[in-house]
């Protein structure tokens, strides 16, 4: 990989956070820039810190993470969001993915899936278009 992904996590459980930021300093070309406690925090730490990727619960006070990812994406349309909640229900999935997320995943899901879904998330800006592709044949250049 060629540059450092920078990864802001937003989750309203500091226990959470801290296990999050503890997975990622073990993950070689991932740097964690920030990490937010609720929706407000962080879009505007996102607006701070110009983060490749966000890490986003969906429950959080002040802003939920929905509300948030529209926001970020809004200022910020090569953010990529990873939402990550207790909520597998399709109800909620529809609205995080609607805001702009572009993956949602439980919080029961395994450490490396988790890492996986960023890594994924970034190589999904990071790839340059194949040649003859157009926009309007779906693929995220």
């Amino acid at each position: 990989m060629g540059s450092v992904i920078r990864l802001l996590i937003a989750d309203d459980h500091g226990i959470v956070r801290e296990g999050l930021e503890r997975l990622f300093a073990t993950v070689p070309d991932i740097e964690v820039v920030g990490s937010a406690a609720d929706g407000r925090e962080v879009v505007a730490l996102a607006a701070q810190t110009m983060p490749d990727v966000v890490l986003m619960d969906v429950e959080m006070p002040e802003v939920d993470g929905v509300e948030a990812t529209r926001r970020i994406i809004a200022a910020h349309p090569a953010c990529r969001i990873v939402m990550l909640t207790v909520h597998g229900d399709q109800a909620r999935t529809r609205d995080a993915l609607g805001a702009g997320a572009v993956e949602y995943l439980v919080k029961d899901s395994p450490a490396d899936e988790v890492v996986r879904a960023v890594l994924a998330a970034h190589a999904a800006v990071a790839v340059p278009c194949v040649a003859g592709q157009t926009e309007s044949d779906e693929v995220r250049c």
